[in-house]
């Protein structure tokens, strides 16, 4: 019996037995499983003993899911974007798809339906998040803004966690007015696989979105490998620091904000923007096209800048060693930055120098390098991460030209960005 997609099948290879569900195969001659602990595996056709075919059942088709709302539960309202914690196991395919509608969380996590109800439900698109763009950006924060402004206690948005860091910043700067809670939350692990980590962070996330009195925009991740809590992290000081974990997002010259456990248990662990419902919030979406990140190495060769130069770029985000270094005295002048940054702002272009350590800050007047690049014109951008650096130039860029300004603006600390109390030691303080 040759066994079809979706079909459970019992086979040896060599000495040792396998089962698994069928899944497709990109070769003809090989065959695909999906295991019990929601690995993949394949062989060749020919180098296996099939033992027993079981034939799938036909689907269940998943229509139409009703969420009951509870008037005795805090209201909120989720906005579905993909991403990893938005699919669901097709039993069919022996692996997973991206929901058809939003509505399909509850299906996953049912145990929702304790803690929060929901006042709207909205999918604007469904992107894996490394194509994320600024349009998308501008679409969350004017949904945002809107179910909050409508009465909604806090917003989930569901979101791919490979640039979910970069979408709670340009959130941060984006909602203007901001005093209820907006929780950005993803999954690492998928639900076909007994360590999906979804279920939980969406629950957490309720609690806060629904029930603290946290006031910004934060993300809502796992805080240890373990099912034990979440981490309430500001969007504007977290990173996503290892590729697979489900503790992968960490706060950044930071501490986390608050721990939150699958009970509704709330520990508080650092200050943070209180509440207030009352407040409006607006969305400020401008943001300026044309800006970089570019990363500093050795024997790089910067008249890369005059690429962005002659593209007409308005700002460039420098990854800079350590304090905000580049080379300036240089055995061979190619490899000096002095030349192409001052074409660059000679051209009215925004340069600003981050760390590429992550954490501590830049500091131009420790090395003599530093002092050069800040009498041209470079700022330095605190200890702002890269990545947040470049959404809020991005954002002042899409305000405003004038350099004193630019700088004023990215030397204040919008939504706590910048720490000034870092000292060094655990979580960079």
């Amino acid at each position: 019996m040759q066994p079809e997609v979706g079909d459970i099948i019992k086979f040896k290879k060599g000495k040792i037995k396998y089962e698994g569900i069928v899944i497709p195969s990109p070769k003809k001659d090989s065959i695909i499983i999906k295991l019990s602990n929601g690995y993949n595996i394949g062989f060749k056709k020919d180098s296996i003993e099939i033992i027993s075919v079981e034939k799938k059942e036909k689907p269940k088709i998943f229509s139409e899911v009703k969420f009951e709302k509870n008037k005795g539960l805090p209201e909120i309202s989720l906005i579905s974007t993909g991403g990893t914690i938005a699919s669901r196991v097709d039993y069919e395919a022996g692996g997973v798809r991206w929901l058809m509608k939003p509505e399909e969380i509850f299906f996953m996590t049912p145990e929702l339906s304790n803690v929060v109800t929901f006042k709207n439900i909205s999918s604007p698109f469904q992107i894996a998040s490394e194509s994320m763009t600024f349009e998308c950006y501008k679409i969350l924060a004017k949904e945002v803004a809107n179910e909050l402004n409508a009465g909604s206690k806090g917003v989930i948005i569901t979101h791919g966690t490979d640039t979910l860091h970069y979408t709670s910043a340009a959130l941060s700067f984006m909602l203007q007015n901001l005093s209820k809670p907006v929780c950005l939350v993803g999954a690492q692990r998928s639900p076909d696989r007994g360590s999906f980590d979804g279920s939980m962070n969406l629950i957490c996330a309720s609690y806060i979105a629904g029930q603290s009195d946290i006031g910004e925009a934060v993300i809502v991740m796992h805080g240890e490998m373990s099912d034990t809590y979440c981490n309430v992290l500001r969007g504007t000081k977290v990173r996503k620091m290892h590729s697979t974990r489900r503790d992968t997002f960490r706060p950044i010259n930071s501490s986390s904000l608050a721990k939150i456990y699958m009970n509704g248990k709330f520990e508080k662990l650092s200050d943070y923007k209180m509440r207030n419902d009352d407040n409006e919030v607006y969305p400020d979406i401008e943001l300026e096209e044309k800006t970089a990140i570019i990363k500093a190495y050795p024997n790089f060769n910067p008249d890369i800048l005059d690429y962005y130069i002659d593209k007409g770029y308005k700002g460039l985000v420098i990854e800079a060693f350590a304090l905000g270094h580049v080379p300036t005295n240089t055995i061979n002048d190619k490899f000096s930055w002095i030349d192409p940054v001052k074409r660059a702002r000679d051209e009215g272009i925004i340069i600003v120098f981050a760390t590429q350590c992550l954490f501590g800050r830049v500091n131009p007047f420790v090395y003599s390098n530093g002092r050069i690049m800040e009498e041209m014109g470079v700022i330095y951008a605190e200890d702002m991460l890269p990545e947040v650096a470049y959404l809020k130039l991005s954002w002042i860029l899409g305000h405003t030209n004038d350099y004193f300004e630019i700088k004023r603006n990215m030397l204040s600390n919008m939504a706590n960005e910048i720490n000034y109390r870092i000292k060094g030691g655990k979580d960079g303080l």
